[in-house]
């Protein structure tokens, strides 16, 4: 029975990775992209690629990060899938190597009950080129997992995962349920549970088919 599910943000409850957003606005979206795409594939280490990536992201207005946060594309059926588990009794809560901007906007909307991420950090309403946060490293979503377990009382076989990218594999390996939804090969080597769809209520049909 599974009791607390876990989902990252971009690219799995949002449509699309946030700095990507964020990088367009400044026109450099491609050369930021690139190296998202790198770091989800596992190629770079995420802690060096988030800072690499925000570095780059510097002087832009935070008034500006807001309203892209506001407007995110949010992933089919994710309001619908959260409903269904929460319906339940299940405890959910999201995890993102992005940014808390974006994050706690999309809470009350989506319905998650909690959420983790980085902070961007601004200076005179203009970004620095600095972030901190609870998720800067390959093993942080796996290090808050085991916390929330403890906290809870949870165990691995009570808990549910979905990802799609290489820094979300330090919570497959404590979680029973590993989904991999419209995942990079290196995740979906570690997933026991596979959709291949832009559509989350997959997840309940293949976890819960009854």
């Amino acid at each position: 029975m599974i009791k607390l599910a876990v989902f990252d943000f971009d690219s799995t409850l949002m449509d699309g990775e946030t700095i990507d957003f964020f990088a367009e606005a400044l026109g450099i979206g491609e050369q930021v992209s690139a190296i998202t795409e790198r770091a989800m594939n596992g190629e770079l280490d995420f802690f060096e690629s988030l800072q690499q990536r925000v570095t780059l992201l510097k002087g832009l207005e935070f008034g500006l990060v807001e309203e892209i946060c506001q407007n995110l594309p949010y992933m089919n059926g994710a309001v619908e899938t959260i409903a269904a588990l929460k319906e339940r009794g299940i405890k959910v809560v999201c995890f993102s190597g992005g940014f808390r901007t974006a994050t706690s906007y999309a809470k009350n909307i989506l319905g998650y009950d909690a959420d983790f991420s980085n902070v961007l950090h601004a200076k005179e309403g203009k970004l620095t080129g600095l972030v901190g946060g609870d998720m800067m490293f390959d093993f942080s979503k796996g290090d808050m997992l085991k916390r929330l377990q403890g906290l809870f009382g949870i165990s691995e076989e009570e808990t549910m995962v979905v990802g799609d990218g290489a820094n979300d594999r330090s919570m497959f390996a404590h979680a029973g349920t590993r989904v991999a939804f419209c995942a990079k090969e290196i995740l979906k080597k570690e997933a026991n549970v596979i959709v291949d769809t832009k559509d989350l209520t997959q997840i309940i049909t293949k976890v819960f088919p009854c």
